[in-house]
């Protein structure tokens, strides 16, 4: 089984690049993220006639996730996180599809910083702190997929002086991610390529892609019965090179 997590920034204008993603990898699990698009213009019928059900949680022009299933309708648990009634912004979907919970992240980016933004950053990853404990304590496989916009280590970014103001890579970024994974989660990625070096973003800005300098944001968190089912984890950096490309490319596990 193989679930992948994909930033797609904005699913209208990379439909074709998804599309063609779904194709040529098969993937059973997809969690997107950053659709850019509302609830009733998320192209359901395309996704649909690649042979994937969807769930999605939309919000016009930012954020937005889904989660789609190959032959199959992802059955939804919950959308968005508890602990701040106020917050609309489209950010966690929790769905069960193929005997898992699957969860689809896109946590705040935070930038500026210091300021209002890191600040909600925070706050959100401790809300999602305790909803990963909640589903820990209920023993659920889960997987918690999505672009978490934090670099967790420093050989997780080309140039740790280049990135060393940035939100992703702050001190309490660092430390909200690492006491999340304490909880008992395996970070799949983390697990097969224990060196680093495995980068997930490049952006579009002073050639990043062409001189390779990424950094790894997006995760995929396993639950200890998920985890002992991992075969394998990586990311299909190809599809960051092709035209009119996501900056993200896709991130994934393959479980026995």
């Amino acid at each position: 089984m193989k679930i992948v997590t994909y930033n797609v920034n904005g699913i209208k204008a990379r439909l074709p690049r998804l599309l063609e993603y779904l194709e040529e990898a098969q993937p059973d699990v997809v969690c997107l993220q950053e659709l850019k698009s509302s609830d009733e213009t998320f192209p359901e019928a395309e996704v649909r006639a690649a042979g994937y059900g969807a769930v999605w949680h939309g919000q016009k022009g930012f954020n937005g996730v889904a989660v789609l299933a190959r032959g199959a309708d992802p059955v939804e648990r919950q959308r968005g996180l508890e602990g701040e009634p106020d917050d609309e912004h489209s950010r966690y979907l929790e769905c069960d599809v193929a005997g898992l919970t699957v969860a689809s992240i896109y946590l705040p980016n935070g930038n500026p910083q210091p300021g209002p933004k890191f600040d909600y950053k925070l706050r959100w990853i401790e809300r999602l702190r305790a909803r990963a404990a909640q589903l820990l304590a209920s023993e659920v496989p889960a997987v918690l997929a999505g672009d978490y916009n934090v670099i967790p280590n420093d050989d997780d970014v080309f140039s740790v002086r280049a990135m060393a103001s940035d939100a992703l890579m702050q001190p309490e970024s660092r430390q909200g991610y690492r006491a999340l994974v304490a909880q008992g989660w395996t970070d799949a990625l983390r697990a097969r390529h224990p060196r680093g070096g495995v980068w997930t973003f490049w952006d579009y800005q002073a050639g990043a892609w062409q001189r390779d300098a990424g950094f790894r944001i997006d995760h995929l968190l396993l639950s200890p019965a998920v985890a002992d089912r991992l075969v394998e984890a990586g990311v299909d950096k190809e599809y960051r090179g092709r035209e009119k490309a996501s900056d993200h490319a896709p991130t994934w596990v393959r479980l026995r």
